[in-house]
């Protein structure tokens, strides 16, 4: 993309300030190498960054934001290139923002914003994609570092707002507290100030069960069959220690009768895992425990049997109800 396509340098008259190059170094450092013309044009004249565009030193990837590199653009840059090119009032939202906060699991080539309602917008970047808020505290903004951004709590939030399905929204809520990028008062103060949120509900219960232990979406799925058939809620997340003394999580324990289910995910086909939980299986037998296991896809498709060989567990173990 050529200067001419976007803002003509020369037509602006900007006259070149004199600063040390120590400074610009420090501004694409800390930018990712991502620099917006007004804050080039601060340390080099309409000609220089010409000459470095025509050379290929840097790479105009908007009309008005420069890479001053000629690789590749990574994901730290693309926010960097979203929010320089959105404007002041930009902030990184949703799982972007979550992204940045360190949320994994959830690579998305999209940048989400969250402007203003009323703030008027230039075109943005390919893969920039704009959400409008009425309501945006101080609270819900980082007020140290770049680029702006939302906190955990408000980009989880919004993150769940913004997905494509109920079930991805519970996953996004799950995985931020398995992650501990939140705590279920962080979302219940976002909740506040959002009284019209989206999914309201359903991000409130959801936080709930996760606070309590569910960090999946096949756990929550679980915990929600146990509820409709009427069972007895479990411990989860419940703390246990191996036969060689290290510390491992149970998903869902029924202490009373010593019933223990676990859901396995993708992650338990690798033999290593495998055998480390059929180990931790052989211990918690060994100790007296039942103990049942469903892959989660089975608490997708056959949710009927589930219930049924808990019950039964649980029965045999002597529960009444």
């Amino acid at each position: 993309m050529g200067l001419r396509a976007g803002v003509s340098l020369a037509a602006l008259g900007r006259p070149l300030v004199d600063v040390d190059d120590h400074q610009l170094a420090s501004l694409l450092f800390r930018q990712e190498a991502v620099i917006s013309l007004g804050q080039a044009l601060g340390f080099l004249s309409a000609k220089a960054i010409r000459h470095r565009v025509a050379t290929g030193r840097w790479r105009q990837v908007h009309r008005a934001v420069f890479v001053t590199h000629s690789g590749q653009v990574n994901p730290d840059q693309r926010r960097w290139i979203a929010v320089l090119a959105a404007g002041p009032a930009a902030v990184l939202g949703g799982l972007t923002a979550a992204q940045a906060w360190g949320l994994h699991r959830y690579d998305s080539e999209t940048v989400h914003l969250l402007l203003p309602a009323t703030r008027r917008r230039d075109p943005l970047p390919q893969g920039v994609r704009v959400h409008r808020t009425t309501c945006l505290s101080e609270d819900d903004v980082l007020t140290l570092g770049r680029p702006r951004r939302t906190m955990p709590a408000r980009s989880l939030v919004d993150a769940a707002q913004w997905a494509m399905t109920d079930d991805e929204a519970r996953a996004i809520i799950a995985t931020g507290f398995q992650q501990r990028l939140v705590g279920g008062a962080e979302l219940h103060r976002v909740l506040d100030r959002l009284p019209r949120a989206r999914r309201r509900k359903l991000i409130l219960q959801t936080a709930a069960d996760a606070a309590g232990g569910s960090h999946s979406l096949a756990e929550l799925d679980l915990l929600g069959l146990l509820r409709s058939a009427g069972l007895p809620e479990p411990a989860r997340q419940r703390v246990r220690y191996d036969a060689t003394g290290r510390r491992r999580y149970l998903d869902a324990y029924f202490d009373h009768w010593q019933v223990h289910v676990e859901v396995d995910g993708a992650d338990h086909l690798d033999p290593r895992t495998a055998w480390a939980d059929m180990r931790r299986q052989n211990d918690l037998w060994i100790e007296g425990d039942r103990v049942l296991r469903f892959p989660a896809w089975v608490i997708r498709a056959h949710p009927h049997e589930v219930v049924r060989q808990i019950r039964a567990a649980l029965r045999a173990a002597g529960w009444t109800a």
